[in-house]
């Protein structure tokens, strides 16, 4: 036979493989076409998937060539359609449709290739048709013309860092197939070829490890309208499919795991089983714990004589075995090697093969998966909560299996995100109804102790930061799944401060339950995403404002329910909201909250928040509110009658606010004159911080006239960052000789110069001056006026704290104030400059300084002169 007899018998068998390519892929898509969509004639099961292959640049004949990336990777969490895009690929290759750009086409199962041993390249990509080897060089040739799909790379298995290690060339050489596998995706092998790649989100950071420039693609999976018509179809009754969507999407996180078809198929299951009994499915679906557990018990229903539970009890073990396994070592598909392995027989499967949560692998023969990977992660939490009557069984098996310590740990989640999901299971199999449940229908003893293992995990935490091995959205989430209030209260019992980042209806919800629980809190911050509320958000189409009304009418009941928390818990004194967007509404509501008599709030924040108006909403909450002391107001802060409403709560008779910050405030001169004519009212208000905020010289000749005014109790001053001259200084000077309790004034950040600083020298030098404190970091100072300052120093006996950091005082300008300091042995304690370390001179002077005042502390450093020292007295 000459060579060419060869390569045409070579490929007349290729062409048969690709007949039995074709025939296996239209098997497949049968399959997942009546899995999901019975009786569906109109096939709308492509439109999912066709809906992320229109965005594959090399299946659209309009892009350039020079434009189509080598390499696409396909995201998108278990179930939404991945592997079935995948191999609806290949059955497209198969069918001719992708003939024109790819000659060659193959189809890597990671979950396959876990079963496979060390091989070559040309054996690996040849394994579903052998002959191809012979015509290996062919192919290597034609390489620009491949495409090679990597289905489910976050299932292959490899030890940690083998993927970047012995890393081969040589399409000849046997390797273990994971470092083929990374040979491939560094282009090591087959460089010119076309990558598809599809996995989990949380296995991207090993993809990107090992890839150049990939182009991501997100599979969505069944959209919100997909999922409202797959209910349409499946309940018969309209008005009860419409009432069981509403139910899940009313769960947040259940709705989101509804991307994936078979979540579903299983939510439609177990609701329309539960309106056909008449029963009220509202608390199936308040946790997503709540909906499994009645969808695995309601394939199993006991009957009277309980034999069924009995004989339930060696299968369930077995299969939540296999999940937990599974989970720990992120295998989703089990051979019969795993069931040996792990001592479980084939027949113990059979109950749940009946019942559609196993199922038999289509693409492995002999192997075993479980419907969903939530399914799966359900079982495995049943495996923490079902006891044994001989518990050294379960140990046996334990080699992969972390304990409830680890499994909640934050470096295993990482590691593993997976577990998070077996994590809430587990906390809401903690409840004691839902183990009830589970005891009647497997027959098997629920352990009692695995509430008390969680307590026990909550004190091992850093005492000061309860639950510190997991994030406080995790906490929250873990805690409502269980349901169980005295748990909840337990487990919340050491929480004395919380920092919420609410980005969905979910998150208010579990927030605002744990809360209600939370007795002992003093401390809540805030801090709302944009997009949870939409009253106010102008860029959405009229199109949008039916459903934008829709989704605050569900919403705000929630954010009350929160809220409440503001008023209900007695021991809560600080509150702040920062970075946050609201609406009109919600601050409303919130404010509410603040004005009860119930609500003992001490310390309010309010930060960076949007609408601007919410900044005028939360003054009026606090007039006339006598717990509060400390009100912090920060942002672009310019809002209509917001100055008017904080003079009220000045003047008004109940008032007991000690402290007030306006950060960054912008207002007019008379909008100031209503601020500034309430301290000389006001007796409570010690301290006023007006940091970056915009204030005339006709604003600060005002302040300064409320400061002479012998009511004003103002004792501590920050004019920081204030755009004040030298044409304000006269003012200050002149109500430092008057008043007789301001002891904390900061002027950094502002161009005062040296004829400002010496008019305040002026007000310093003046006996009467009680000032301790004063901060002139960073206001344009030079050698010119430090005689001045010098003179003051001598003459003042009350000044304890002078910051001069920031400004350039020259050599001359330093050794005018060491002498001075030489002089008198007065009360200063703390001087901050900006000196030349290197000058001996002045090294000389600073240790005369040092030892003729042995109670004064000089900062010379430049460690810290990226802040003025008013931090020091003002926060």
């Amino acid at each position: 036979m000459n060579l060419m007899d060869s390569s045409e018998t070579v490929k007349g068998k290729i062409l048969d493989k690709n007949k039995e390519y074709t025939d296996t892929m239209e098997k497949y898509s049968s399959i997942w076409r009546n899995k999901f969509w019975p009786r569906d004639r109109n096939k709308w099961h492509y439109s999912v998937i066709q809906r992320s292959q229109k965005l594959i640049p090399f299946l659209n004949p309009k892009t350039s060539s020079k434009l189509k990336p080598h390499t696409v990777v396909l995201q998108g969490p278990a179930g939404v359609g991945k592997t079935t895009l995948a191999k609806n690929l290949m059955l497209e290759w198969t069918e001719d449709n992708l003939k024109k750009t790819f000659k060659y086409a193959f189809y890597l199962s990671c979950k396959e290739l876990n079963q496979m041993g060390p091989c070559t390249c040309a054996e690996l990509i040849s394994k579903d048709c052998p002959e191809l080897q012979d015509a290996i060089l062919e192919v290597l040739d034609q390489s620009q013309r491949i495409l090679i799909i990597i289905d489910g790379f976050d299932e292959l298995r490899f030890p940690p860092g083998a993927l970047i290690r012995d890393i081969c060339g040589d399409w000849k050489q046997q390797k273990p197939v994971p470092i083929l596998l990374s040979s491939l995706l560094t282009r090591k092998m087959f460089p010119r070829a076309t990558l598809l790649i599809t996995t989990r989100p949380w296995a991207l950071r090993e993809l990107w490890l090992l890839m150049q420039q990939p182009l991501l693609i997100e599979m969505e999976g069944f959209l919100e309208m997909d999922r409202k018509e797959y209910f349409l179809k499946h309940f018969q009754d309209e008005d009860q499919a419409l009432r069981a969507f509403d139910l899940m999407r009313s769960n947040t996180a259940l709705f989101s795991m509804g991307s994936a078809p078979m979540v579903c198929w299983i939510v439609c299951t177990c609701l329309k089983l539960q309106m056909e009994n008449g029963e009220d499915p509202t608390p199936t679906c308040q946790t997503t714990t709540s909906l499994f557990l009645r969808f695995v018990c309601s394939q199993f229903m006991p009957v009277p004589d309980s034999w069924r539970g009995w004989c339930l009890q060696a299968p369930v073990k077995a299969v939540c075995l296999l999940a937990t396994e599974g989970v720990w070592t992120q295998t989703s598909v089990f051979d019969g090697e795993d069931l040996k392995r792990l001592g479980v027989k084939e027949s113990e499967l059979g109950p749940f093969l009946d019942k559609n949560i196993l199922q038999k692998s289509k693409d492995c023969e002999g192997c075993y998966s479980f419907i969903h990977l939530s399914v799966q992660q359900f079982f495995a939490a049943m495996f923490y909560v079902l006891g044994s009557e001989e518990e050294e069984d379960r140990e046996i098996h334990k080699g992969n299996i972390g304990d409830v310590q680890k499994l909640l740990s934050k470096e295993e989640r990482l590691k593993n995100p997976i577990l998070t999901q077996v994590g809430y299971f587990l906390f809401g199999l903690s409840n004691e109804k839902r183990a009830r449940e589970l005891e009647t229908t497997f027959g098997c003893r629920v352990s009692t102790e695995v509430e008390q293992e969680l307590l026990r995990w909550k004190v091992k935490s850093d005492e000061n930061k309860p639950f510190s091995v997991m994030s406080m959205k995790d906490v929250f989430h873990s805690l409502y799944e269980s349901q169980e209030k005295e748990f909840v209260k337990d487990a919340m019992a050491h929480f004395k401060e919380v920092s919420l980042r609410l980005k969905n209806e979910t998150d208010v919800v579990h927030a605002s339950f744990c809360l209600k629980h939370c007795q002992n809190l003093e401390k809540m911050s805030l801090k709302v995403e944009k997009g949870i509320f939409l009253e106010n958000d102008t860029s959405l189409e009229s199109g949008s404002r039916v459903e934008r009304s829709r989704r605050d009418y569900r919403f705000l009941p929630l954010w009350v329910d929160l809220c409440s928390v503001v008023s209900s818990n007695e021991n809560l004194s600080i509150l702040d909201v920062s970075h946050s967007f609201l609406s009109d509404t919600s601050v409303r509501i919130l404010c509410e909250q603040m004005t009860r008599v119930a609500c003992n709030l001490q310390k309010v924040v309010i930060k960076n928040v949007s609408p601007v108006e919410a900044y005028r909403d939360f003054c009026l909450a606090v007039i006339g509110k006598r717990t509060l002391t400390h009100l912090i107001l920060e942002g672009s802060v310019h809002s209509e009658k917001m100055l008017l409403l904080l003079r009220e709560a000045l003047r008004h008779t109940k008032c007991n606010l000690q402290y007030l910050r306006l950060g960054s405030c912008s207002a007019t001169t008379e909008e100031w004159d209503n601020l500034f004519s309430a301290l000389e009212i006001n007796q409570s208000l010690t301290c006023l911080n007006l940091t970056a905020s915009e204030l005339s010289g006709e604003d600060v000749k005002l302040l300064c006239m409320a400061l002479k005014h012998p009511r004003c109790s103002l004792r501590i001053l920050s004019l920081e960052n204030c755009h004040l001259t030298e044409a304000s200084c006269k003012d200050l000077s002149s109500a430092l000789i008057i008043n007789q309790k301001l002891t904390h004034l900061s002027l950094a950040k502002n161009e005062l110069g040296d004829g400002g600083v010496r008019l305040l020298c002026e007000g310093l030098s003046y006996p009467d001056c009680k000032l301790q404190t004063l901060v002139l970091w960073g206001c344009s100072i030079t050698t010119l006026c430090c005689q001045d300052l010098a003179s003051a120093l001598i003459n003042n006996n009350s000044l304890e704290s002078l910051d001069l950091g920031q400004n350039i005082l020259g050599q001359s300008g330093v050794t005018l104030l060491f002498e001075a300091l030489k002089q008198k042995n007065g009360f200063l304690q703390k001087l901050r400059l900006t000196i030349d370390e290197s000058n001996v001179e002045i090294q000389k002077l600073l240790e005369e300084v040092k030892e003729s005042n042995p109670q004064l502390t000089i900062e010379c450093s430049d460690a810290r002169t990226n802040e003025p020292s008013s931090c020091d007295f003002l926060f």
